[in-house]
């Protein structure tokens, strides 16, 4: 790769502290080299006890050192800093995150904390007890206040048998959040920063019997996608998820849900401290007026059961019409098709006057297009009369299309 082309990579800092989850950052520089950027590896010292240096070295392509003393000639603790475009340390264990918050530099990684003036992002993974220490809760908040995005950790299995809040986020998930905030990168990038958000994903279910559901087909990409960039944004984000079997989006507290009913139950509770819900998620219309406790039996004549259907409530009807409070923005999505009544558009110019939501969100699905893929293409209808086109692209960057519509609209109230 000659020079000028390796300049014009992404360069990233990616600093490792000293915690048993450093194994699992050796996945998160494998998507980071891959996906070609150019990537300098920062371990503590504690982090060798973990990972050894050869180990960074052969996935980075470059030497690794903890040292400022170290090429000393090319002042180390001063220029790797200041040639980032991204900083992520992952894991962060809370004595990194005290040294940070504190500004103390005795070690490569914590001077490189100090001369970076691009985004930083800390991926914390520590215990339960010492992530809800006093301590350590007055650190993140100092690191946030200074524009630093410390994404919140993971819950599950720990060290030993102990378990709870306090797992590294799945390195995928990391590389997600990372990759949308070096999209955007500069004084934007945080416009989201202090706002509560509500997002739903995936497809709910109405159970026939205990083996058998209504359903369909929404994978929940597209809502994940939402929670991530909305987080990576500043945002506090709230994602009820129907029925998936993705990773929890990094930083984002996940609410699981099946059914249309329980969907609705924490959209609503959760909406009533939210500046924004956008339900992306694909409510069943219809659920079955009985529930049968054993497995519906084929019959030996041949016969079909006859099974009656009752309708479920509008959820985003019901939180666009009945608001906890007036500023609240609604963000609405319509699966569409068009049939001998109308186009795709015109269906949905129909809904978003029924449903009186701010945005709607509208995907041609004929075909089977959108479920289940990487991409999506939309078009944004806003109640104001707007439209805005969002050509084919990665569900991340229709999500932020989306949430560069809400900015504006949350900016006007």
């Amino acid at each position: 790769m000659s020079e000028t082309s390796a300049q014009s990579r992404p360069h990233v800092v990616l600093g490792v502290s000293g915690g048993i989850a450093a194994y699992k950052a050796c996945e998160l520089l494998r998507r980071f080299t891959e996906s070609g950027h150019d990537v300098t590896v920062v371990p503590t010292a504690a982090a060798l006890q973990f990972v050894g240096a050869p180990t960074w070295s052969a996935l980075s392509g470059k030497p690794v050192s903890t040292e400022v003393w170290t090429d000393v000639h090319e002042v180390p603790h001063v220029r790797i800093g200041q040639t980032a475009d991204l900083v992520v340390v992952a894991p962060a264990t809370a004595d990194l995150l005290a040294k940070a918050a504190h500004g103390l530099a005795d070690d490569l990684l914590t001077n490189t904390l100090l001369t970076a003036r691009c985004p930083v992002i800390f991926a914390p993974a520590m215990h339960t007890e010492m992530w809800e220490h006093a301590a350590t809760v007055a650190n993140v908040a100092t690191l946030r206040d200074r524009g630093a995005l410390v994404i919140e950790p993971a819950e599950g299995r720990l060290t030993g048998t102990d378990t709870g809040k306090g797992r590294l986020p799945d390195p995928g998930e990391i590389f997600a959040f990372a990759t949308d905030v070096l999209a955007r990168g500069g004084a934007q990038a945080q416009d989201l920063a202090g706002r509560q958000v509500v997002v739903s994903a995936g497809g709910t279910r109405e159970y026939l019997d205990p083996v058998r559901f209504l359903g369909n087909r929404s994978s929940g990409l597209q809502g994940y996608a939402l929670a991530r960039t909305a987080a990576a944004r500043g945002a506090e984000v709230t994602l009820v998820a129907a029925n998936t079997n993705l990773a929890d989006p990094a930083g984002v507290k996940v609410v699981r849900v099946e059914t249309t009913a329980q969907l609705q139950e924490q959209v609503v509770a959760a909406s009533r401290a939210a500046d924004v819900v956008v339900m992306a998620a694909a409510p069943a219309d219809f659920r079955p007026e009985t529930f049968a406790d054993s497995k519906i039996k084929k019959a030996e004549d041949g016969s079909a059961p006859e099974i009656r259907l009752t309708q479920n409530p509008d959820i985003l009807a019901g939180l666009a019409h009945d608001r906890p409070h007036p500023d609240l923005v609604v963000v609405g999505f319509a699966a569409e098709t068009g049939d001998a009544n109308g186009t795709v558009m015109d269906h949905a110019s129909a809904k978003l006057l029924r449903k009186g939501c701010d945005l709607l969100v509208v995907n041609d699905v004929g075909g089977g297009k959108v479920f289940g893929s990487e991409e999506n293409e939309a078009v944004v209808l806003g109640a104001d009369g707007s439209s805005t086109p969002v050509p084919r692209a990665s569900k991340s960057a229709v999500a932020q299309v989306i949430w560069d519509r809400v900015a504006l609209l949350l900016a006007a109230r």
